[in-house]
């Protein structure tokens, strides 16, 4: 039995989650859901995601690539991770914030948490 290829693009997103300074546009491929965040300069988790789902801190795991700009990762312990373009990223399901560093908007693409992010 042959199998027909599936193409998408996300300039034509299955979903997109909107949020102040920023969204998330969502793919689904058999199954998977794939996820690109942008983020605008100023953009923070804590304050322009984390009121919509009544969370302070974000409680996703993430797996992905930075393709523009940079941002942080930063832990209730104090750890704080640099993300910047080309980094291929995991983030574990424990309480974290991120923010946009610098003036350059933020993109990057999630391979794991994408459908459970921003609910």
């Amino acid at each position: 039995m042959n199998a027909d290829a599936i193409l998408k693009h996300f300039d034509a997103p299955d979903e997109v989650r909107e949020f102040a300074l920023g969204k998330l546009e969502l793919v689904t491929i058999n199954g998977q859901t794939f996820g690109r965040a942008t983020y605008q300069p100023g953009g923070k988790w804590s304050t322009h995601v984390g009121p919509g789902v009544g969370a302070e801190r974000c409680h996703i795991e993430h797996l992905g690539l930075v393709l523009r700009g940079h941002a942080t990762a930063a832990f209730a312990d104090g750890r704080v991770y640099d993300l910047t373009a080309g980094t291929l990223f995991y983030i574990p399901p424990e309480p974290h914030d991120s923010w946009v560093v610098g003036n350059e908007v933020y993109v990057s693409i999630h391979l794991l948490g994408a459908a459970k992010y921003a609910m």
